[in-house]
């Protein structure tokens, strides 16, 4: 008996469905813990949340570029600005409440290394 292409397409339209609903079940189920963030100390952020959780390291970049090799400093998405609202003074750190950005980077297994230049996890007005 001949399979036709249209009964072809749904058999696999239906298998992809199928591994989409057990995937993300999964993850749910994950037993890896997501990051625990502390609240920021702002009232609101420059951007919207899932704005910055996609665009933060080019704006980061962007900034530097702009601020290093042109000498054009502006507030809005400066580091400065960003750890005033994010980063705790050292002394309000804990292991139940790590660093902001180092509690992400953590748990998306991405090597944080603004802090080599800059003063790590200190007052960011000095």
């Amino acid at each position: 008996m001949m399979v036709s292409k249209t009964n072809r397409f749904f058999s696999l339209l239906t298998v992809f469905a199928l591994l989409a609903i057990t995937g993300t079940s999964a993850v749910a189920d994950s037993r890896v813990p997501l990051p625990q963030l502390a609240p920021a100390l702002g009232e609101r952020c420059v951007e919207d949340t899932s704005f910055m959780r996609r665009n933060h390291m080019d704006l980061l970049k962007h900034q530097r570029d702009e601020t290093m090799h042109r000498g054009i400093r502006t507030e809005k998405h400066s580091l400065k600005n960003c750890l005033s609202c994010h980063a705790p003074k050292l002394e309000t750190q804990s292991a139940e409440q790590p660093h902001f950005c180092q509690s992400c980077h953590q748990y998306a297994g991405i090597r944080l290394d603004c802090f080599q230049c800059h003063a790590r996890y200190g007052d960011p007005k000095q």
